[in-house]
């Protein structure tokens, strides 16, 4: 039987780990915030835009605690259902076409290379 996917439990479950590490370690852990910080400050992007690229980049990647930060967060600035679906399509792009690149580039001469 699955487990109930509870938004936000993961979250809490972040916020307190990300506190114990700070705890632990807190020059790591305080550093790292300020530079996440420092990342989704505006500049030539703005929030709602970098929270787009960060929710893409954590499907990419497969983490579901930074997809949950991120739709969040893209929820908070304000972006629409439509906004994410297209920045996530993207990724997915991404990955098909990563997965194709290395198909037709380096698998298929390793494969050449391995039958001699």
């Amino acid at each position: 039987m699955m487990e109930e996917y509870s938004a936000d439990g993961v979250l809490q479950s972040y916020k307190e780990s990300i506190g114990q590490f700070t705890e632990k370690l807190p020059e790591i852990g305080s550093g790292f915030h300020s530079f996440t910080e420092s990342c989704f400050a505006n500049g030539a992007l703005d929030g709602k835009q970098k929270q787009l690229i960060a929710l893409a980049v954590s499907v990419y990647a497969n983490d579901k605690t930074c997809m949950t930060f991120h739709a969040k967060g893209c929820v908070d600035a304000g972006c629409t259902e439509q906004e994410v679906l297209e920045a996530c399509s993207v990724a997915a792009a991404l990955g098909s076409g990563a997965v194709m690149s290395q198909t037709v580039t380096c698998l298929s001469g390793m494969f050449q290379q391995f039958q001699k």
